[in-house]
């Protein structure tokens, strides 16, 4: 008698475990086809994938993503970026984002697009800004003029604006103006190549990082402090 009472406890217990798994199932598979219900897509490495590699469609896979965590200039296929170089590592399953790409043209195997160049300079007074640096990100690039004729006052203009981070090297090396300053590596065309050459060779550096989705640009004129006095002056007395 005990052993048939047995048999059914163990009997009900198989069935209430069963349904239960069956119910766990069914709100799982529900709260997964509801946050991936609308068909968004995001394409992922589909192996390890290094810096300067030029993606091909096999490299990269298409999987649903939850459309609010899908980050930001992420794509949804792979033909998209097929042809793209990648400037910063990829980790297998790791989203494919627009910041980390080579987007202007198709790159080599150095991971310089084709008709584009690479071009380190010096920076100095960016240590802020150096550390928040990463590959895709893009900076302003300042230049300050420091001339030593007597009454010359310091003038300091914006010279590039919206430029692409290959790499940053914070440690210091010895720059073109015999001092020691960190370098970074800026992607830009072959004319922008020759003004932050000239730029590192006879004047001092500053970048300012700026939004990746901001392509706001602006006059680029010279700024000395004097007008800068001058402009705050003219600014308090209107009030």
């Amino acid at each position: 008698m005990k052993q048939n009472n047995l048999a059914k406890l163990l009997g009900i217990a198989l069935v209430v475990a069963i349904i239960a798994t069956g119910v766990f199932y069914g709100l799982f598979v529900n709260k997964l086809s509801s946050s991936t219900g609308s068909g968004k897509m995001v394409v992922v490495a589909a192996k390890p994938i290094a810096v300067g590699t030029v993606l091909a469609e096999k490299d990269v896979q298409s999987i649903p993503w939850p459309v609010d965590g899908t980050p930001a200039g992420a794509f949804d296929s792979p033909q998209q970026v097929a042809g793209h170089t990648v400037l910063e590592p990829l980790a297998q399953g790791e989203p494919v984002l627009a910041a980390r790409l080579a987007s202007s043209g198709k790159g080599g195997a150095s991971g310089v697009p084709s008709g584009m160049r690479a071009v380190s300079v010096h920076v100095s007074d960016s240590s802020g800004v150096l550390a928040q640096l990463r590959p895709g990100q893009k900076v302003d690039v300042q230049v300050l003029i420091t001339r030593k004729s007597a009454g010359a006052e310091p003038q300091l203009r914006t010279i590039l604006e919206g430029v692409p981070v290959l790499s940053v090297n914070p440690q210091p090396e010895t720059s073109s103006q015999g001092s020691n300053l960190p370098a970074v590596t800026l992607l830009t065309s072959p004319s922008d190549a020759d003004v932050l050459a000239l730029a590192d060779s006879g004047a001092r550096v500053r970048l300012a990082l700026r939004n990746p989705l901001d392509e706001a640009t602006r006059p680029r004129t010279a700024l000395t402090l004097d007008e800068i006095l001058h402009a705050g002056g003219t600014a308090s007395k209107s009030r």
